[in-house]
């Protein structure tokens, strides 16, 4: 079909691609001379009406982030869509090559869900929303929504009957899996899940378990917030309640869409979010990416682990210097699994060396903090600094560093870690850093577990103030937290601007001048 010369009007030139509802050609319109895309489909039996159906979907819509449809027609015996050629590459493919960073992610989901709106304001359905999808523009911060094969009108006739599934069963709501009728709740759950995937490289659904049996195991298999607790609570949270398999319990595309728009200037915009398939390469990527409090934090774990290791056997071995490597490492990937493997290969490390007091007192002290900080990853070392401050005769000072947590409740447990981080320090030096006289531990409680628990956590846990400390200083962080909070988020928008159509422009992408190898349309 190269050259040929369709509706009297558009000569198709390069073939871009095959899909479920026909092929998609590159076209020169001479009379407004410039290029289409021009989807060409059979017109009988189902396809048929699939193809009317597209049409009278796609001839309501005119919005910037819904591709245009700019004329149908019928010629011998096939239908042909013509709609514009957008220049850019899906979201599937900018995904998958690592090309988006957190908050590239939250404006393209920003753009959709203005795009949704009005779709759903003209009375249509997509019912078919996944990353292939999704046309991401070149040179211009704009995402668009192609695709309306399956849409449903809702003031229409039904194009499939109840009972009937319709869609890409990854990304199908409950009760589209199940046949039943699709209304707005159902997009938002197939852009919620989108998202999903986007932000974690995973979409539960795509695993062995069907996505009708959504329902009775209560949604995505892990929570958002639980794979991803560094983004902003909020927005985990309200994608979680948007993937629930009642759609009723769903929240509005509306709230979504103004829960993205107020998270966007605390999403990290440094690195690209990894692919997961991609095995050691994402780790390459991430230390590639990593900033300068990235290498910081590592730093401070491998130090900390090293000094802990090496102080009671000096001199050490080579192979004890593994720990603090690997630790450091997986900090970069993930800064809460280095600490956490820090803090459980140290505990393991003093006991083998005969040091099983000093072993349950570093694990007493490092792996709650690391279980219990949602958000901040980056300030599970910033308790350390606490005995510093001490030595420094500033310790008190220490709240107003917790208070850089985003969240009150990982405020209090940095803070709380850093006063009993400062109290054990007290103990081991036998120095006067915030409470007064020490506590006076025996000789040789490092070499038993007793001696670490009844001659060390015991009497400190017991003695007058300790407590008192605990709250006071978690008090203290999460109060000066919330005088802090405007000022950061004044910091925080500082050369961006929130709101629709406002957002930073995105760095040109190197993709080809088609849709990543297919124009929009393509299904």
């Amino acid at each position: 079909m190269v050259g040929a010369l369709v509706l009297n009007r558009f000569q198709l030139e390069e073939k871009l691609g095959s899909g479920g509802f026909g092929t998609v050609w590159k076209a020169w319109d001479p009379r407004l001379e410039r290029y289409v895309a021009v989807k060409v489909l059979a017109t009988e039996g189902e396809s048929g009406r699939r193809v009317v159906r597209e049409a009278q979907a796609a001839a309501r819509l005119n919005h910037p982030g819904i591709v245009t449809l700019y004329e149908f027609g019928e010629e011998s015996g096939q239908a042909y869509l013509v709609s514009e050629l957008v220049r850019g590459a899906t979201l599937r493919e900018l995904c998958v090559e690592a090309r988006l960073s957190d908050r590239d992610i939250g404006e393209i989901g920003a753009d959709l869900c203005e795009a949704l709106d009005h779709a759903h304001a003209k009375g249509v359905i997509h019912r078919d929303i996944k990353p292939q999808n999704v046309m991401v523009c070149d040179h211009e911060p704009r995402a668009k929504l192609a695709d309306f094969g399956i849409a449903r009108l809702l003031d229409g006739q039904p194009l499939t009957a109840t009972g009937s599934v319709v869609g890409t069963i990854a990304y199908m709501s409950p009760e589209q899996a199940e046949g039943l009728p699709a209304g707005p709740g159902t997009d938002v759950y197939s852009l919620a899940l989108t998202l999903y995937e986007c932000w974690t490289g995973e979409n539960p659904n795509a695993r062995p378990t069907p996505a009708a049996t959504a329902r009775a195991l209560g949604g995505p298999v892990l929570p958002l917030r639980r794979l991803r607790p560094d983004l902003p609570a909020g927005l985990a949270e309200v994608i979680d309640a948007c993937l629930a398999p009642d759609p009723d319990a769903r929240p509005s595309l509306e709230r979504l869409g103004m829960t993205i728009e107020a998270s966007l200037d605390r999403l990290d915009d440094g690195e690209a979010v990894p692919n997961p398939g991609a095995g050691g390469a994402r780790l390459l990527r991430r230390i590639s990416g990593c900033d300068a409090v990235d290498v910081t934090v590592a730093a401070a774990i491998a130090g900390f682990t090293a000094a802990a290791m090496l102080a009671p056997t000096p001199g050490g071995t080579p192979a004890a210097l593994l720990l603090p490597v690997v630790a450091a490492l997986l900090a970069l990937l993930r800064p809460r699994l280095g600490y956490l493997v820090a803090a459980i290969g140290l505990t393991a490390w003093l006991t083998s060396v005969g040091r099983p007091g000093a072993a349950v007192v570093i694990a007493v002290a490092t792996v709650p903090p690391g279980l219990l900080v949602r958000r901040w990853e980056r300030g599970l070392m910033l308790p350390a600094a606490a005995p510093a401050l001490g030595a420094a005769s500033i310790a008190p000072a220490f709240p107003l560093l917790a208070a850089l947590a985003p969240e009150w409740r990982d405020r209090a447990v940095l803070a709380a870690t850093g006063f009993a981080w400062l109290s054990l320090a007290e103990v081991a030096l036998g120095r006067d850093l915030l409470l007064g006289a020490p506590v006076e531990a025996p000789r040789g409680w490092q070499e038993s577990v007793s001696g670490g628990v009844t001659d060390v956590l015991l009497p400190l846990a017991t003695t007058p103030g300790f407590l008192a400390g605990l709250a006071l200083f978690s008090t203290a962080a999460a109060a000066a937290g919330v005088v802090l909070a405007p000022l950061r988020s004044r910091l925080g928008r500082l050369g961006a601007a929130s709101g629709y159509g406002l957002r930073k422009p995105r760095p040109p992408a190197a993709a080809p001048a088609t849709v990543g190898g297919r124009p929009a349309g393509l299904s």
